[in-house]
C-alpha cells in the first residue's frame, strides 16, 4: 500500500517541515500538511498563556481537533509530527484507533526547561514511534514507556543548502569574514563568541537577540535568508558550529548545513559529531572550549589550504551518504535505504 502522510510542522521555508514537506512532495508520497501555527495565539495574552498556563499553546485543543478530521478525510497511512507538534494526548489516541502509524520527528528535548510542558510529556507515549535528533534522552523517552525509540540526526534540504559565490565584488565584501555563526544568542553561545571579539576579528552573525548583548551587537548582522546564508558561508573563512547545551544536542541543523553549503567547520566536540564527521582534522576541527576554539581558528585563517581541504572533505561526505531530509523521510516512513546513523 503506498504511504499517504499527514505532516503537522512549519510550512516556512527554513523549517524542518517545510523540508520533509518538500521530499515528500518529491518522492511521490501524498501529502496533507498542518500548519502549527495555527495553534498559537500572539500578542501579550497569548504570551501571558504560554508563561502561565505550562507552555500550553492557546489553540492546542481546536487544533488538535483539526488533526483528527483531517486524519479522518484523508486517510493516511501515516501521521508525521516534527518537534513538539501541538495534538494533544486525546487527539493521538483517536488518531490510533484509526490504524494510522503514529509517528514523531522529535528535533528538540522536551525537558529542555524552555520548552518542558505537561502536556506534550503525556502525549509522547500516545505515539508509535518516536525519532529524536539525540541520543542524550534515548533513555529517557523509553522510560516514559514509549513503543519505539531512535536516534535519527538532523539533516540538510538540497534546494537551499548548497555553495553560491557571490555575483559581484561588492557583494563579495559584503559578506566576507574571519568567522560566521549563525543562530541564537543563547545564554551559553556568549561564552564562547565574547573572546572571538576580543581578538578583533572579522566576526559575523546572524540570528535573533545578538544585538542584545554590547559585546556582540556591533557584529550583529540581523537574519538571514536562505541565499543570503549561503552568501555569508561562502564569504566567510570559517564557519563555527555549535549545539545547544540546554537541548543536550549532539549534533544540529547547522551541523549538516555548514558542510553542505562548503563552510570549513569548527564543530563543538561531541560523541555525536565525531560519529558524523569522524576523526580530528579529517573533515572538521574540533573544539571544547572557547579557548582551543581560538587557537585553532587562528590556525586555520593561516593555512588557506587546509580551510579549503577541510571544506571539500566535509561538503563530499555529507552530500554523499544520505544526509538530505529525503533520506531522512525515507527512515521515518520505514521505506528501503532510509538513513539516520550514517
Amino acid at each position: 500500500m503506498a504511504p499517504r502522510l499527514v505532516l503537522v510542522g512549519n510550512p516556512e521555508e527554513v523549517h524542518i517541515g517545510a523540508h520533509l514537506h518538500k521530499a515528500a512532495q518529491g518522492m511521490g508520497v501524498e501529502t496533507e500538511f498542518s500548519d502549527v501555527r495555527e495553534a498559537y495565539a500572539s500578542g501579550w495574552l497569548a504570551r501571558a498563556q504560554w508563561k502561565w498556563g505550562a507552555r500550553r499553546p492557546a489553540h492546542l485543543i481546536p487544533f488538535s481537533r483539526r488533526v483528527v478530521e483531517t486524519c479522518r478525510r484523508f486517510k493516511p497511512t501515516h501521521l508525521l509530527c516534527v518537534g513538539l507538534a501541538p495534538v494533544d494526548e486525546s487527539a493521538l489516541r483517536e488518531i490510533g484507533r484509526m490504524g494510522i502509524r503514529r509517528l514523531n520527528y522529535l528535533t528538540d528535548d522536551p525537558w529542555n526547561p524552555a520548552h518542558r510542558a505537561s502536556w506534550f510529556l503525556l502525549s509522547l507515549p500516545c505515539y508509535d514511534e518516536v525519532f529524536s535528533t539525540r541520543t542524550e534522552n534515548l533513555q529517557d523517552l523509553r522510560a516514559l514507556g514509549l513503543r519505539e525509540v531512535s536516534y535519527l540526526p538532523f539533516g540538510y534540504e538540497p534546494s537551499i543548502h548548497f555553495p553560491e559565490r557571490a555575483r559581484s565584488e561588492q557583494e563579495r565584501r559584503q559578506y566576507e569574514a574571519d568567522l560566521l555563526f549563525f543562530g541564537g544568542a543563547d545564554t551559553d553561545r556568549i561564552s564562547w563568541i565574547r573572546p572571538l571579539v576580543r581578538e578583533k576579528l572579522r566576526l559575523a552573525l546572524y540570528g535573533g537577540y545578538w544585538d542584545r548583548y554590547p559585546e556582540t551587537r556591533s557584529c550583529h548582522r540581523g537574519h538571514a535568508d536562505p541565499r543570503a546564508l549561503r552568501l555569508a558561508v561562502s564569504g566567510a573563512k570559517v564557519v563555527l558550529g555549535l549545539v545547544r547545551r540546554a537541548n543536550r544536542d549532539g549534533n544540529s541543523m547547522r551541523s549538516f548545513e555548514i558542510p553542505a553549503m562548503g563552510g570549513c567547520m569548527l564543530a563543538e566536540d561531541t560523541e555525536e559529531h565525531r560519529v558524523i564527521f569522524g576523526e580530528e582534522g579529517k573533515t572538521v576541527l574540533y573544539v571544547r572550549s572557547p579557548e582551543q576554539m581560538v587557537e585553532q581558528l587562528r590556525w586555520l585563517l593561516e593555512n588557506e589550504g587546509q580551510r579549503e581541504r577541510l571544506s571539500a572533505e566535509a561538503h563530499r561526505l555529507i552530500t554523499s551518504i544520505g544526509h538530505t531530509y529525503a533520506d531522512r523521510l525515507r527512515a521515518l516512513l520505514g521505506f528501503p535505504g532510509g538513513s539516520g546513523q550514517d
